[in-house]
C-alpha cells in the first residue's frame, strides 16, 4: 500500500506523515529530506548547481538512507547523520534550486521507488501522488494559509537555533512555493484524484486522525 501525502512547504506534510505511518504500522519516508540531503552535499563539496556534469559524479557515489533510533527518521548521507543541518535556512533558500534539476530529480525518484518497491509506506513531498506514484493507493494534498506555514517554519528554526522574522519567512515561503510550482520537471501540483485537506484550523492529532479514517473506510 502507497500512501502519498503532497503539500506547498510548511503545510504538515512531514509531522503528519509520519504520524499516519506510526498509526498504521507502516514506513515513513521523507522524500523531502533526500533533497535536501543532496542540497546540503552539493553545498558542501562545492559543487555548482549549474554543473550538471560535477551533479551527476557526485550522485553517482552518494549513498542516502534513513535510520537511527528515532523510528528511522534520522537521515545519513555517506554514513554521516545530517538530520538537523539540512534543516537550516541555507539549505531550505536553495533546495527548490536543486530539486529542479533533472538528473537530481531522476536519481531520487528511482530511489524512492527502490524503497518502496516491496512495502506499504507513506511517502511525503510535492510530486509523489503525480509524478512518483501516480497510481497510489491513496493520495492526499494538504494545504494551510501562508501565516500559518511560516508560524510552524519558525518553530522549527527555533528548535535548531535560527532566529527570523515571520515576515522573512513569509517571503521565503513565497518564493518556495513560487519556485516548486513553477519548475519545467515535476512541479508542485495536486493531483486530480487528490483529496485535499486545510490544515490550518486542524492540530497534528486531528490531521492525522482525518487521513487514518479517510483510509481504513
Amino acid at each position: 500500500m502507497i500512501i502519498a501525502i503532497d503539500g506547498p512547504a510548511a503545510s504538515g506534510k512531514s509531522t503528519t506523515s509520519r504520524g499516519v505511518a506510526t498509526r498504521m504500522g507502516i514506513t515513513y519516508l521523507d522524500t523531502g529530506a533526500m533533497y535536501r540531503a543532496i542540497t546540503l552535499g552539493l553545498m558542501e563539496h562545492g559543487v555548482s548547481f549549474k554543473d550538471l556534469s560535477a551533479i551527476t559524479e557526485f550522485l553517482d557515489t552518494v549513498n542516502i538512507y534513513f535510520g537511527g533510533s528515532n523510528s528511522g527518521n534520522n537521515i545519513f548521507l555517506n554514513d554521516k547523520s545530517i538530520t538537523n543541518q539540512i534543516r537550516s535556512s541555507t539549505v531550505t533558500e536553495k533546495v527548490s534550486e536543486v530539486s529542479a534539476i533533472n538528473v537530481v530529480r531522476d536519481s531520487m525518484v528511482q530511489i524512492q521507488r527502490e524503497i518502496a518497491d516491496n512495502i506499504d509506506c507513506v511517502l511525503e513531498g510535492r510530486d509523489i501522488g503525480t509524478v512518483v506514484f501516480p497510481n497510489a493507493d491513496f493520495k492526499f494534498f494538504l494545504v494551510a494559509g501562508l501565516k500559518i506555514r511560516a508560524l510552524r517554519r519558525q518553530k522549527d528554526l527555533n528548535k535548531i537555533g535560527e532566529k527570523k522574522t515571520i515576515d522573512e519567512i513569509k517571503t521565503d515561503i513565497r518564493l518556495r512555493d513560487e519556485l516548486d510550482t513553477n519548475r519545467d520537471n515535476s512541479p508542485l501540483l495536486k493531483a486530480k484524484d487528490a483529496i485535499e485537506i486545510d490544515t490550518g484550523l486542524l492540530t497534528i492529532g486531528e490531521q492525522i486522525d482525518k487521513i487514518v479514517s479517510i483510509i481504513k473506510q
